[in-house]
């Protein structure tokens, strides 16, 4: 497998604003399901409120990004070249991925062929045992893409990321990712501006959750408002579960995401002001 190491010569400060745009929203099925008849699924062929691609978001500058380098697509699942048409983009230079289930990585060889017509090498960035999976499972990516491996920290332009392993229950562990950049205020100090993403986590412990303190955003995956299954069945937060973390780690502003046909968008989950369902093309300045 061909591997690079990560660029560590940019400044971490800066003040340019980054937003982060919702691509995706969906767990691993989509919504709606292809089997299912119910009235969430029925919505979705219908009015299309409740219709969710794959999780995936994309972190750029606000402003006209006038350089490849200025953004990174977080995970590029099957849903991955109707996203990039939604979006009206034709190029992603880089892609952090999470883990390495088909949700997360199907949209890869998709993206190598793009990479092959347009004569661009590609980049995907992931923890090195992500990485031998990815290459496990599509052996013929790296004649297109470039994989470099992220253990304790990733400098991108004005960003200091940190991956976190992370339980993702039954289905074994998952990364989340810390992202922090250092902002001038009004008063010529410098502050510590910080969001997370973890699309596919439950049950984190302590060892996990020191990472997640002092957050102005979580974006937290949340299959259900309230899983019916057993807990050894399930591998994400559900909202009740997610609220009583939000209340324990007191982040600024949640987004749930990672949404199956089990949550409706239409619903009154009654949630706190500072927490709000993922949709998409949802923007958020960070």
């Amino acid at each position: 497998m061909e591997l690079s190491s990560p660029s560590s010569n940019h400044s971490v400060q800066g003040s340019s604003p980054w937003r982060v745009q919702f691509l995706g929203t969906s767990d691993s099925l989509g919504v709606p399901r292809v089997y299912c008849e119910c009235e969430v699924c029925m919505e979705a062929r219908d009015s299309q409120l409740n219709r969710r691609l794959r999780s995936s978001v994309l972190l750029e500058r606000e402003e006209v990004v006038t350089s490849e380098y200025e953004h990174v697509l977080i995970d590029c699942g099957p849903d991955w070249a109707e996203q990039m048409e939604r979006i009206g983009k034709r190029w992603i230079d880089r892609i952090l991925v999470t883990h390495a289930h088909q949700d997360h990585i199907a949209g890869l060889p998709a993206y190598a062929d793009c990479c092959r017509w347009m004569e661009r090498r590609g980049q995907v960035y992931a923890p090195l045992e992500v990485l031998q999976t990815i290459q496990t499972m599509y052996p013929w990516l790296s004649l297109h893409i470039t994989f470099t491996a992220i253990e304790d920290e990733w400098i991108w332009e004005d960003w200091v990321v940190t991956p976190i392993r992370v339980n993702h229950g039954k289905n074994g562990y998952s990364y989340a990712y810390r992202f922090d950049r250092e902002v001038a205020i009004n008063s010529g100090e410098v502050q510590t501006y910080s969001w997370l993403y973890a699309s596919d986590a439950i049950g984190l412990d302590e060892q996990e959750l020191k990472h997640f303190t002092e957050l102005d955003v979580l974006i937290l995956g949340t299959n259900f408002y309230e899983e019916p299954y057993e807990y050894h069945t399930r591998s994400v937060y559900d909202m009740v579960e997610a609220l009583e973390l939000i209340e324990r780690i007191c982040p600024r502003q949640t987004i749930f995401t990672h949404m199956s046909h089990g949550v409706d968008v239409r619903s009154d989950y009654k949630l706190p002001a500072h927490v709000k369902l993922a949709s998409f093309g949802l923007e958020l300045q960070v």
